[in-house]
């Protein structure tokens, strides 16, 4: 299965109007809670300049990007981890996305009603943050209880690591914190940790969502954001998704970039949400490049040569024998594959080279 980001966040603060502007789907985007039952899925492309570069120079058939899939969830509600409104739907719809963009709604609109009667980003914050780290809870005690005895009086090495994390989470979860407050440096540590599929372990993007006049500079609620995540270390974007809903009615290209001008905005916010939600994901793209086709190819960045060309196909990864690699800029600078050879940039690399973003490749296999 792909790789997904979920849209979360308390009803009415934009989660539906964002995702509609990102995808071709149409979600119901109404005023009242829980206008999106089930899951909504839409397979995005990934804006990348690197691709339109390319194909100027190499001017192929075909023109492939790559993409990555947004689901918008339905909106939560204090109480969710115990059922209330439509939470145990909603928590296991979240539970399978790999990373989490959490909508909070950043404008005063009298006209737009807010489920808690007024708008403040940091509240509502906190009420999704509390209803997860709940459910973490419940899978964490639910886990010790299964692996306890077994960690503290049998000779199971990998049962005592496992009580050992869990302690851990049940530590910070008590305190009221999120999973990834827990920090874990041993591989096989991190891998037990994440077959527990916490919901508060999945990394986040706060995107506030504002009012047009705020869509370059942000406003006061934006800043009540910044500062409360500040210690997280997560990421923040400033999405207006009214003013991006209107953008993408525009017909062509021109008329959407004058939009943006008279905005005061250099790029879309929909294009800076993807390309976040990409790097949220820990993906990076290598290219090929031929007449027939320049194509962006998604792989997990520190990928090696061999893993990479399996993204392909599943015989190139077999039967890998080396990989040729152009970097991006030399291929920019020089203008094609053969200017490239001529001056001796073109690479050569074995099964343990890491694949780096941007990478021209052409894979070499034998099966």
């Amino acid at each position: 299965m792909a790789l997904q980001c979920g849209i979360v966040g308390l009803p009415n603060v934009g989660k539906s109007t964002l995702f509609n502007c990102l995808s071709n789907a149409r979600a119901q985007a109404a005023n009242f809670p829980f206008c999106t039952i089930e899951p909504n899925v839409g397979v995005i492309t990934v804006p990348d300049e690197r691709l339109t570069k390319l194909a100027k120079l190499v001017k192929p058939h075909r023109i492939v990007p790559t993409t990555v899939e947004i689901v918008d969830i339905a909106g939560l509600v204090k109480g969710a981890s115990k059922g209330e409104g439509l939470g145990n739907k909603f928590l296991a719809n979240i539970r399978e996305t790999d990373a989490i963009l959490h909508v909070l709604r950043c404008f005063d609109d009298e006209n737009v009603t807010h489920v808690d009667g007024s708008v403040d980003p940091v509240r509502d914050k906190k009420i999704i943050d509390t209803e997860l780290q709940l459910k973490d809870m419940e899978t964490v005690e639910a886990r010790i209880s299964k692996v306890q005895k077994q960690a503290q009086t049998g000779g199971d090495k990998t049962a005592k690591r496992l009580y050992d994390i869990l302690v851990q989470y049940k530590t910070v979860l008590e305190q009221g914190k999120s999973a990834h407050a827990v920090k874990l440096d041993n591989k096989e540590d991190q891998k037990l940790a994440n077959d527990l599929f916490l919901l508060t372990d999945k990394p986040v993007l706060y995107v506030c969502n504002v009012d047009e006049a705020s869509a370059v500079s942000g406003n006061k609620y934006v800043e009540m954001v910044r500062e409360a995540i500040k210690e997280e270390g997560a990421d923040l974007l400033v999405v207006a998704a009214k003013t991006e809903s209107e953008i993408a009615e525009l017909e062509t290209y021109e008329e959407r970039q004058m939009f943006l001008e008279e905005v005061g905005l250099k790029e879309s916010g929909v294009s800076r949400l993807i390309k976040a939600a990409y790097a949220l994901l820990n993906l990076e793209t290598y290219f090929t490049a031929g007449v027939q086709e320049v194509r962006a190819w998604t792989y997990p960045k520190g990928t090696k040569a061999p893993q990479a060309a399996g993204v392909i196909h599943t015989d190139f990864e077999k039967g890998f024998i080396r990989a040729e690699v152009i970097k991006y800029n030399d291929y920019i600078e020089l203008g094609s594959e053969a200017a490239v050879k001529e001056a001796g940039k073109m690479a050569v690399e074995g099964k343990e080279y890491v694949v780096q973003d941007g990478d021209i490749m052409h894979f070499r296999f034998n099966v």
